[in-house]
């Protein structure tokens, strides 16, 4: 089931990275997003999807910058992930806390067939 997970998170635009995993009566998905504030997340769910999109904003300088490196991603970034189960996406919920996105999502009692 962990490699079905794998090939079923597709990445678009910039980088977000995700971990998913499930308890017992649901399936959490946690993301690293540090510099994203709420107002700039627009997370949309199913019942067997989870599509996250946001924007990371640099903050403007006038003065001209020297890097020596440049990792940080800046802009646009979306995910969708293909849950393995399907959720009452009615009672989802998502947090923010200290740059960490949260979203637990109730298990339906149902389980997808498998291929």
């Amino acid at each position: 089931m962990k490699e079905d997970l794998k090939n079923n998170i597709e990445g678009q635009n910039g980088i977000l990275t995700l971990d998913v995993f499930q308890k017992d009566n649901e399936i959490i998905i946690k993301s690293a997003i540090a510099g994203v504030s709420g107002k700039d997340l627009d997370i949309s769910i199913t019942n067997d999807t989870v599509s996250i999109k946001g924007t990371r904003k640099e903050e403007e300088s006038e003065e001209a910058k020297n890097y020596f490196y440049q990792e940080l991603n800046w802009g646009s970034f979306s995910r969708t992930v293909i849950l393995p189960q399907e959720v009452d996406a009615d009672q989802a919920k998502a947090t923010l806390k200290n740059g960490v996105l949260t979203i637990t999502l109730p298990k339906l009692s149902k389980v997808k067939p498998g291929p």
